[in-house]
């Protein structure tokens, strides 16, 4: 039986038949006053297949192309392709009927998902009647590119390597090699010798004057100049030196730990002009757009629906036993402390929506 779809969208519309089909009713579900495909009602009720005591009607199977993309939906212009496409309608009502029969529509599992579901088609309506990016004004980009000015400046950046060692003596006798070097190669050479997080085996035709490459890093202390492979120190470091090739002349210690640091490549900074920050900019403020409809929604919800929170409750779950016998993630350091529930929903809903935003934002680009 061939499939033409992947699992993970056959498991969705598993779901959503679970929770929208009774399969017990055999009159044709009543087609929406707005047919898919700009069928007539009379079309759109038309049986079209049946399943047990489910029927598919020409509308929803009509429904099933439109809600494809256009690339998508090009597979299925020939009759046998849309046989096909019927005959994944059928084994999915199938799978489902049998589903519904086996009590699995009750697992929390199943209710979860069409959770999710319906959030997604509730955000999906929240955000209907936003312009695409390509289709907001002048007046308000020029605008946003005035007002967030500095994000539109660029450092320098620096490109930095490194060789680590774990024994004093053994770094400072290596760094004395690595300051006489006088080629990329014999840095490298350096690296798979000598470095701790060096491959047990050179990779084959890797370049030798980005081993121990750890990325690129901007000015200390700039708000886009942070990379979590590059220590302060070591940051510090690439910026006293003047070339490309330079290596530091002293040993850098970061815990147990000692860099020889090495400058592979710098750009200057500049500042992006309007034509360069211009697609940025649309979808920046159309995220925003999309985050503003979410919030309102939300806030809307939350004056209907009443809600209620009890911290005790949540104070006292306990967290199963992990491989290595504690009950909890989270140490001492108060950094690394648990948030509150209300900073933790707060944080969990605008990632939320941060990441739907950026997605809508990126569909409609």
């Amino acid at each position: 039986m061939q499939r033409v779809t992947t699992h993970g969208r056959h498991l969705a519309v598993v779901i959503g038949s679970l929770f929208l089909g009774s399969g017990c009713d055999e009159k044709a579900v009543e087609p929406a006053k707005k047919s898919a495909g700009g069928l007539t009602q009379e079309q759109a009720s038309a049986v079209l297949a049946k399943v047990g005591t489910k029927v598919i009607t020409v509308g929803e199977f009509a429904g099933a192309l439109e809600r494809m993309n256009e690339v998508e939906r090009l597979r299925y212009q020939s009759p046998k392709r849309r046989r096909e496409l019927l005959q994944e309608i059928i084994d999915t009502e199938l799978l489902a009927q049998e589903a519904r029969a086996r009590g699995l529509d009750k697992e929390p599992g199943v209710d979860e998902a069409v959770r999710q579901i319906l959030r997604d088609a509730m955000l999906a309506k929240a955000r209907e009647g936003l312009p695409a990016p390509a289709e907001l004004g002048q007046d308000e980009l020029n605008a946003y590119y005035a007002e967030h000015a500095d994000e539109f400046v660029e450092p320098e950046r620096r490109r930095v390597s490194a060789i680590v060692l774990g024994d004093p003596d053994a770094a400072a006798k290596v760094l004395k090699s690595a300051k006489a070097a006088e080629s990329a190669a014999s840095w490298g050479s350096l690296y798979f010798e000598h470095s701790l997080d060096a491959p047990k085996e050179r990779p084959a035709g890797a370049p030798l004057e980005l081993a121990g490459d750890l990325g690129i890093v901007a000015p200390p202390g700039h708000a886009k100049g942070t990379n979590d492979r590059v220590p302060a120190a070591v940051q510090s470091a690439v910026f006293q030196l003047a070339k490309v090739g330079d290596v530091f002349g002293e040993l850098v210690g970061v815990g147990d730990k000692y860099f020889i640091v090495r400058l592979t490549g710098m750009s200057s900074g500049h500042t992006r002009s309007f034509a360069e920050a211009e697609r940025s900019i649309r979808i920046a403020i159309l995220q925003a757009k999309l985050r503003k409809r979410e919030a309102e929604l939300e806030a809307e919800l939350r004056t209907r629906f009443p809600i209620r929170v009890d911290e005790q409750a949540l104070a006292a779950v306990e967290l199963p036993a992990s491989a290595d016998g504690s009950t909890s993630i989270w140490q001492d350091d108060p950094s690394l402390n648990p948030p509150s529930a209300a900073a933790s929903a707060t944080a969990a809903a605008s990632a939320t929506a941060a990441t739907s935003a950026t997605a809508a934002a990126s569909a409609t680009a």
